[in-house]
């Protein structure tokens, strides 16, 4: 240990500092992390450590901007409903907790192979959410077991985590060459199934029974909703029942009108015919619900007749005031799309449930409108004297699902193309990216919003604090001191790189544990003369095994909120599921790829 105190420079100290003082900024402080990550690198770059070059060149990383794209690919499936497609037809309606988790977890692991998990978690939350609430099942049992699911997956695959993508490029850096597609799935398919059984089997007991943030504001609105039923016969002939609008997540049928009849509270056998036109009640989240059902489309046929096409339509919700000039007026004798360039889906009036239909609703004060119309309509009234508040609804662009088929291509090609090695990650991601845009099934509006920016300069900076690592000799010395508490012999190494790597994931990201581990998992290998790949592919895994702390992985954080959950919950399940990773990776890597 003295050796190892002697040995090292100034600048190796500094470097040491430096990612000392981002731990403890992370773990005690409420900075967010690209901020303390930048302010580390402008340190050991000020400083001389590292030159202007060598402190950017993680920003120019393959790695990083693979990243990138994969956030525009994953918003193209998201643009054209192809996600919600694939959840609808898998999930159903399980029987048991057991059942529910296995169901989730199972397609989410499948998916998050192939597809940035991150984006990938921040989608199915919502829909996790609505399902558990059908369901019957408490937030709190689903919404750890969906991001650990994502993890598993995202070992399976080399670009189904972007700490995979990160390492590789790392690694491609540092001998010339890739890693394939499919490199690490025999270790991380273990490593999934072992996963799987842990959650399935021990989840029910650990994971506490609580509801999300949101429960103490559910049904704090309720709207009603027109919809009706198209010629194309997917629910057209059916009963209510069978059709699956007996048991919505969101709202329920309040009445059917059909010509001039009108049918309060229709019993579930009840059969739908072409034009009926359903009213129901409930939140706004019922009409994304309702917009997921083929063979239904919104009642107001001036909905089409929006001057907006539909990658720019977004929902408002907004309160009408006492100045308003349609006060008296019904929404359709108004004029209120041609007034607005706007048209109503649902009104909500002091929990009174509206009959009749949408246009014929005679606007009130503090009515609360829910209007569809172009993204434009919020900065153009918010200073109107028309409402009195008007607030966009998140996420509400209505997915073209006719390119759900486009976008299953672009990544099937992506996947293939990467997989038989015709071009590299960074080449398939982009122009992957390049076809979901030029396609049409993302807008650049959302390709801009889908990036998470704070993901990519976290992982940049550390890149360039693994740099300053690895140049001052402070990896090099770490290494050293690590074989010799390993007594110089692989196997030990590995798994002591594999334990610090797991304890970094508990304070820092991720992708900043493995850009800082690289540097000292290679100067292990170089001074053992062993094969890389036994120590590159459990990098991956241990940097992904951040099971026991909300703060380490960006999906565990996700899910914090929504699941209710304490930092206490993350250690009770987290800790024994990361050591189990642990055992399984160190033991099963050197036999798959002999030292």
């Amino acid at each position: 240990m003295t050796d190892f105190i002697t040995l090292l420079s100034w600048q190796a100290w500094l470097t040491i500092a430096m990612i000392v003082v981002v731990f403890g900024l992370q773990v005690f402080t409420k900075l967010p992390a690209d901020f303390t990550f930048l302010g580390a690198l402008a340190v050991l770059s000020l400083s001389g450590v590292l030159d202007v070059k060598e402190a950017l060149a993680g920003f120019a990383s393959a790695g990083v901007i693979t990243v990138g794209f994969l956030y525009v690919v994953v918003a193209g499936m998201q643009g054209t409903g192809g996600l919600n497609w694939i959840v609808k037809s898998v999930l159903g309606n399980p029987g048991s907790v057991r059942s529910a988790q296995l169901r989730m977890m199972l397609p989410i692991a499948a998916l998050s192979g192939f597809l940035n998990n991150t984006p990938v978690v921040a989608l199915f939350i919502p829909i996790v959410k609505k399902w558990a609430k059908a369901i019957k099942v408490s937030p709190s049992l689903l919404m750890i077991p969906l991001s650990y699911a994502s993890i598993f997956g995202g070992v399976c695959t080399l670009i189904g985590t972007s700490t995979n993508v990160i390492v590789n490029g790392m690694f491609h850096d540092k001998y010339g060459e890739n890693l394939t597609m499919f490199g690490i799935s025999c270790l991380g398919l273990p490593c999934l199934i072992a996963g799987m059984f842990y959650m399935v089997l021990l989840s029910r007991k650990i994971l506490p029974e609580r509801g999300g943030i949101e429960s103490a504001f559910e049904n704090a609105r309720e709207y009603t909703i027109e919809f009706l039923v198209d010629q194309s016969g997917a629910v057209s002939g059916k009963s209510i029942i069978d059709a699956k609008l007996r048991n919505l997540t969101n709202g329920f049928i309040v009445e059917i009108v059909r010509g001039d009849q009108m049918i309060s509270a229709p019993p579930p056998t009840w059969v739908l015919q072409s034009g009926d036109r359903l009213v129901f009640a409930g939140g706004v989240d019922l009409v994304h619900e309702l917009r997921d059902f083929s063979g239904l489309q919104v009642a107001d046929e001036q909905l089409f007749e929006l001057d907006a096409p539909l990658k720019d339509r977004c929902l408002v919700e907004c309160v009408v005031s006492n100045t308003c000039p349609m006060l008296g007026d019904s929404i359709r004798e108004g004029g209120f799309r041609k007034r607005y360039n706007a048209v109503v889906l649902a009104v909500a009036r002091n929990g009174e449930r509206l009959s009749g239909k949408i246009g014929d609703i005679v606007l009130q004060p503090g009515d609360t409108l829910l209007v569809e119309s172009h993204a434009g309509f919020v900065p153009r009234q918010k200073d109107s004297r028309d409402f009195y508040l008007i607030s966009g609804v998140d996420d509400s662009t209505p997915v073209d699902k006719r390119k759900a088929p486009l976008a299953f291509l672009v990544i099937f090609l992506m996947v293939l193309l990467v997989a038989t090695g015709a071009i590299s990650m960074l080449k398939a991601s982009m122009a992957a990216a390049f076809l979901m845009l030029v396609l049409g099934c993302c807008s650049f509006d959302r390709a801009r919003k889908s990036v998470e920016w704070n993901v990519l300069l976290v992982v940049a900076a550390a890149l360039g604090i693994g740099c300053a690592l690895q140049k001052s000799g402070a990896a090099e010395a770490t290494a050293n001191a690590l074989l010799a508490f390993c007594e110089n012999s692989p196997w030990p190494a590995l798994a002591c790189i594999s334990f610090v790597t797991i304890v970094l994931t508990m304070f820092i990201t991720n992708n900043a544990a493995a850009a800082l581990m690289f540097p000292v998992t290679m100067g292990a290998v170089d001074r053992l003369d062993v094969s890389p790949l036994p120590f590159v592919f459990c990098l991956m895994v241990a940097a992904s095994c951040s099971f026991a702390s909300p703060i380490g992985y960006q999906t565990n954080l996700m899910v914090y909120g929504p699941g209710g959950y304490r930092f206490s919950d993350y250690l009770k399940i987290g800790l024994p599921l990361s050591i189990l990773m642990m055992i399984v990776s160190v033991g099963l890597a050197p036999l798959i790829w002999p030292f």
